[in-house]
Order: structure tokens, then sequence, then C-alpha cells
């Protein structure tokens, strides 16, 4: 049932003499106008924390869940709240949990914010103001990163002072951050006790290029060493092969050891962590093998799409995962696919992995190959021309592993046969690799292909329309931008009115499973594909 107080509705229709989602929200909520928000909305013209803002909150975020999807809302929506409404300077207070999240939002949906808010507020020029939940000194842990150029003149294994760190801030440019110098990270006898895998000590932050591809990846895992336990937590990286999610977990334990050598780092890959398991059943030693992980400080679990149909393995690790969630102790987990498309994986071990943030490492653009090579080739003291990086970059498509075995194979080559390395050399030595996409082939372009192919407007393909034709011609769309561009998901969902990369990579799966269901599709694609390449 719903109930009105006739003595404050007109009070709210003079205040906002528009019918919007606000006044909606306002009148048909699921019980009653509280009048207490009434008076303050309408006498101070300013609530903070009260029902009516959550209200306006709450339908903010199932417009944005149309919009961007529900991967956006739960990574970086779900923790935020809308704090205050001042309609006297017309200021809403959108507070995030931590700096991470409202540099992020700052910097990525401001534009979203101004939009949706301002309707629903019914105030055109919305201004907004960010601010964070800050952390009390009493519950925050006492830890700071020791800064990487301190690690040179280490010559102990006594745990480092502990200087005073800025917090971390999101880079405000994408543009590829250089590396530094790399340096050998000393481990305490306790933690070489409980170590598991061993970690590359080569593998650090300083030593992973960052670009558009994977700066969310590289940040939120810097992030955690700084706050472990609690800034993001479990933090799930995902992304194709050899895109560098493992050097991010071993950076992760490099860094996390620097600090305080005593901590217990538990670095595993999947397949081993079966295996231990398999074995500890044989063995009758199921409680030390759960003892052994619950004692981590920080776990790492590579691969984590392995535990698929291993269900015994897959329970020991969920109690695992709840003791060291529930002692605030850093998890930090790796898949090639984003957690519900894990098949033969427990439900409830889904929902635990999208309990912190996800985030995706995507094939890196030209730029980041390019200093990928210069990075690799100055690590093994090889002098690699601009113009060779520039053809192996624009030869290899898929990863950075296949980068550099490119550069390898042409680095021995040239000692092989006492040449110095060059274009030439370099085109004979990689002469079987596939050819690369076209370069230059412009969104812009593909999409103009797409719609004139299919006979339907631009506009249609940007819209918000469910339509079936049209769903289907912005799936090829999608999926012919992801083929012939190094654009990002993110890039190409963004150009296609707004959507999320969660949105494209469906779209590219139900373009591929057409195409092995029906031939004529596949023919259809092959000559969209044509008639782009070749206008």
């Amino acid at each position: 049932m719903i109930f009105y107080f006739h003595t404050t509705i007109p009070l709210l229709k003079n205040s906002y003499p528009t019918s919007n989602a606000f006044d909606i929200l306002w009148v048909t909520h699921n019980y009653m106008i509280l009048s207490d928000d009434i008076h303050i909305l309408h006498n101070h013209c300013k609530t903070h924390n009260g029902g009516i803002v959550q209200l306006i909150w709450d339908e903010f975020l199932k417009i944005i869940k149309e919009e961007a999807g529900s991967q956006v809302v739960e990574t970086w929506f779900k923790a935020v709240c809308l704090d205050e409404w001042d309609c006297a300077t017309n200021t809403a207070t959108v507070r995030a949990p931590n700096q991470f999240v409202n540099r992020w939002l700052q910097d990525h949906y401001v534009e979203l914010l101004k939009t949706h808010l301002a309707r629903l507020l019914n105030a055109h020029g919305l201004k907004l103001n960010f601010t964070c939940s800050e952390i009390t000194p009493a519950q925050a842990r006492p830890r700071t990163i020791m800064p990487a150029s301190v690690l040179n003149s280490m010559h102990s294994t006594q745990p480092p002072s502990r200087p005073h760190t800025p917090p971390f801030r999101m880079p405000h440019s994408t543009a590829i951050i250089p590396s530094k110098t790399e340096h050998v990270v000393q481990v305490g006898k306790k933690n070489k006790e409980h170590r598991g895998n061993t970690i590359n000590p080569q593998y650090l932050f300083d030593s992973f290029i960052v670009g558009p591809n994977n700066s969310l990846a590289h940040a939120a895992a810097y992030a955690i060493c700084q706050n472990m336990g609690k800034a993001y937590n479990p933090l799930y990286i995902y992304g194709g092969t050899g895109l560098g999610k493992t050097h991010l977990l071993h950076a992760i334990a490099n860094q996390v050891r620097a600090y305080d050598p005593s901590l217990i780092v538990q670095y595993e890959t999947s397949d081993n962590f079966i295996n231990e398991f398999i074995n500890s059943i044989r063995f009758d030693r199921s409680p030390q093998f759960r003892s052994r992980y619950q004692k981590a400080d920080v776990l790492l679990l590579d691969d984590i799409q392995f535990l698929s149909n291993k269900e015994q393995t897959q329970e020991t690790f969920f109690h695992i995962f709840n003791v060291l969630y529930e002692q605030q102790k850093q998890i930090v987990l790796s898949s090639d696919t984003f957690p519900k498309e894990i098949k033969g994986l427990q439900s409830r071990l889904k929902s635990r992995m999208e309990w912190g943030l996800v985030a995706d490492i995507q094939i890196p653009d030209l730029e980041t190959k390019i200093a990928i090579l210069k990075k690799k080739a100055e690590a093994h003291a090889t002098a690699l021309p601009d113009e060779v990086a520039d053809f192996i970059a624009t030869r290899v498509i898929s990863n950075i592993r296949e980068l550099e075995g490119a550069l390898i194979r042409v680095n021995a080559f040239s000692v092989l046969t006492n040449q110095l390395i060059s274009l030439e050399l370099a085109r004979k030595v990689l002469l079987n690799l596939h050819e690369a996409k076209r370069e230059g082939v412009m969104l812009d372009n593909i999409v103009r292909g797409v719609a004139k192919h299919y006979a339907i407007s631009i506009n249609d393909i940007r819209s918000k329309k469910r339509h079936h034709d049209i769903s289907v011609v912005r799936q090829v769309a999608f999926y012919m931008m992801k083929k012939l561009s190094y654009c990002s998901l993110q890039v190409i969902g963004s150009y296609i009115g707004g959507r999320d990369h969660s949105t494209v990579i469906h779209a590219i799966g139900k373009v591929e499973a057409l195409i092995k269901q029906d031939p004529s599709f596949a023919q259809k694609l092959k000559t969209i594909e044509h008639d782009i390449m070749v206008a």
C-alpha cells in the first residue's frame, strides 16, 4: 500500500515542478514519504545521508546497470554512495570508499554521473563534489611500502625502516610508464619456509610496462600492497595467455616481501594446488595442507580456472578463502576469463571472487608493444632499431610472450650469423609469422561498413535499441572492430553507445558461435571484412 501526505505533496510540486524520476521516487516509493525528509529538502534545500538520497542513488544504480552493465556497478559503484545533495549550490557529493576509487570515478565516470544524477535530481548544470571515507589510524594497519630506490642499499635480511609513503593515486594519463632499474628482493627465513612456488625476483612493478590495456590491473595490484586485506580483497585479474597476469602476481609478492620479509607470502599455480591437495588426501595430510594456506598473510593463486570440475579441491579452497578473508588477509587470484564465465565452478566461489575488484588485462596496443620490446631488448643488452621494433610489434598480435619470442629469434639469428639487427634481417627471420592487421583501419570506417552492408543507420547501431535485427548488427560491429583494429574492448564499447567491455566480450562470443553454426553467416562476415579493408 502507498500512503500520501496530502499536505506535503504541493510542497514537493512547488519545489520540483517537473514530473520526473525524482518526483516519482518521492511519491510512489514502497511505503510512504517521510515528512522529515521533505521538511529538510524544502526549508534547508539540503539532505545528508537521508532516506531520499539513498532512494535517488538506488535508482541511479539501476540506470547504470542497464546502460553500462552489472560489472561496472559491482566494480566501481557498489561501495559508492550519494552522500549529500545541496540544491542551494546545485551540488551533489559522491562518497567513495578510498582514494583509488575516488580518482577512478573522476577520471572515467564524471559524465555518466552528471547526466543521470542531474535528471534524477532535476538539477540543470549539476556540480559534483567527490570525497572518500577515511580510515582512522586505529583501523588502518601500520604498513607502508618501501620505495624501490631504497632496495639497492639493502644488505641484510632485517626488516627495513618504514618511511612515510604518500597514498597511491592513479596516473591521469594512460601514457606508457617507463621501467626503472630492477632489484633483487631478499627473503626472510620465516618466509622461505612458507613460500610455495619460487617467486621470480625479476618480476617487479618497475619492470612491468603499463599501457591502456593493463593500467587498471597494475594500479589495483600496486594499491593492495599499501593496504593489504582492505583495499581490494580479493583482487581478481583476468585476461588472455601471456598478457602479464603472472608478472603482476609475482610483483605483488616481491613488493610485500620488500616491505616485511617476515610476512608469509604463499604463491601457487592452481595446477600445483590441485596436485598438492590430491597428495594430502593420499597421505592423510589434509589438515596440514589446509593449515599451511590458512597461515598465509598473502595468498596468490594463479590460473584459478583449473579448479573447474574439481569439487573436493573447490570445497577446500572455499574454506581456506573464508578463513583468510575473515582475518583480512590479502587474496589475489588470476584467470583467463571473468569469474561468472568459468564453467564447472561453484556459484558460491564465483560470488566470492567478485567481492573485491575484478580487473582485466587486454591485448596491448601498438605503442605499448613497442615499449615492451624496447624494455626487453634493454634487459638483454640488445641494440634494437626503432623500425625493427615497429615491425615486430605490427607482426605479433596475440600476446607478450609471442612478442618476446619474436625478439629472441631475431637476436639469436643476429648473433649466430654475426649480423647487426636490421629491418631486412627481421623480415627474413619472421617471414612465417602471420600477417598483421592492416594499420589505419579506423573504428568509424568499420561501423560504416557494417551499417552499409545491413542497410541500417549508424545511430541505430549506437543506440540502446534491443530489437533483434539491430542487436545482431551491433554484435557484428563489435566483432569486426576487435578483429580489424588495435583498440581495447573498453574503447570499442565506449565508441558504440558507451557500453562496457563485458558487453563487447558477450557480443563477440555470440558472433563466434554463429560463425560455427551458420556457414552462410561466416561467408557474409568475410564479405563485410573484405569491403571494409578495400574501402
